[in-house]
């Protein structure tokens, strides 16, 4: 279970070490077979960030007998099922897409060496886990005892560490670098208070500093093409979703506006973090609702303080006389091992659990 900054590489972490091993072994590509055994699974929660994931992963894999492929919703099922039986050593998908392909009897897990969680967190809430319990409890694969299970992520909730303790080891690692689980000290971080109904003239003041190209959230082939042309430089302005909060590494991206705070605080560490990425410094503008957002405020006042930055005189009186101001501050976040505090019930993982409207895969992949 690892924890760090974003922006400070966590990809490459599990990468190149996981290559360099299947490498040694020589492994190699069964082609032009229907049933296809990956020694690893890399699991993600949106299609962006799993094709960046699987660009990545071909790049350091380029000139070796290792070949990795990725798998996902909003595209043709047909075409994917081709790509896959030219063979596979590295596969990574969105967790709906590959438990297709598992149904379908294309991907067999009982090779299984190495299985990725990329941001962990979102990946084991309550979207996502059912389908976590029902990949990793297909046929055939090896348990956690024989096999790596790894998990990536700027922020550990508490909760999330408790589930996730049901994939790992016994005596699992937590490896924590860095400042983690708060905002990276790289991105200069400005709240702007406002109503509902004077934002869009903030935005438009915003926006005069960059460009007044605009692109909007679209269908998979148009949202990839609309991410090819931001990092292109071709749009100089990118309007994205949540869908875009985790994970993506973006080149050269300066300025990130919350026009909506998020409803956490730990999206809100993830959103930023997709500027001051790799040492570079970044811009992150936030606009603050009072009567809408007070119940982050005081989360927010610690996530300035913990970056050493300046914390507005009027956000210090929201967090203390606005909504949720009796609430503690930071709360759900965390990002340090929870074994080191108090004992834990471990979860099992056939247990049952509750399904949630997050699972409609095609949203998220």
């Amino acid at each position: 279970m690892a924890c760090a900054q974003t922006g400070s590489g966590k990809t490459a972490a599990f990468l190149l070490p996981i290559l360099q091993q299947l490498m040694a072994d020589g492994v190699a590509a069964s082609q032009f077979s229907e049933l296809q055994e990956p020694e690893v699974i890399i699991v993600a929660p949106t299609r962006e960030l799993i094709s960046q994931i699987y660009l990545e992963a071909r790049k350091f894999a380029y000139g070796t007998c290792v070949r990795p492929v990725v798998v996902y919703g909003g595209v043709s099922t047909g075409y994917q099922i081709r790509d896959l039986c030219r063979g596979c050593n590295v596969l990574c998908g969105t967790p709906g897409r590959l438990l297709d392909m598992i149904n379908r009897g294309k991907v067999g897990l009982t090779k299984l060496r190495y299985f990725v969680l990329d941001e962990a967190d979102r990946m084991l809430d309550m979207g996502f886990e059912p389908d976590m319990r029902r990949l990793l409890g297909s046929p055939g694969i090896p348990t956690k005892e024989d096999r790596q299970t790894l998990m990536f992520s700027a922020t550990y909730p508490e909760e999330i560490q408790n589930l996730a303790a049901a994939f790992l080891k016994e005596d699992y690692l937590f490896l924590a670098v860095g400042m983690v689980g708060g905002a990276c000290s790289d991105v200069q971080q400005e709240f702007v208070e406002v109503t509902k109904f004077s934002k869009k003239e903030k935005l438009l003041e915003v926006l005069k500093v960059t460009d007044k190209q605009i692109s909007l959230d679209r269908e998979q082939r148009e949202r990839e093409q609309a991410l090819a042309d931001f990092r292109s430089g071709k749009c100089p302005v990118l309007v994205a979703t949540s869908v875009a909060a985790r994970g993506l590494d973006i080149p050269d991206v300066q300025h990130v506006v919350n026009f909506d705070l998020p409803n956490n605080i730990d999206e809100y560490v993830h959103r930023i973090g997709r500027t001051g990425r790799c040492g570079n410094i970044g811009r992150a503008v936030s606009f603050f609702d009072p009567e809408k957002d007070g119940q982050l405020a005081q989360s927010l006042i610690a996530i300035l303080s913990t970056a050493q930055q300046t914390v507005p005189s009027w956000l210090e009186e929201s967090a203390f006389s606005g909504p949720g101001s009796a609430s503690p501050a930071m709360k759900g976040f965390g990002a340090t091992d929870l074994r080191k505090s108090r004992s834990f019930q471990k979860n099992d993982i056939n247990q049952p659990t509750a399904q949630s409207a997050a699972e409609e895969e095609e949203d998220w992949g």
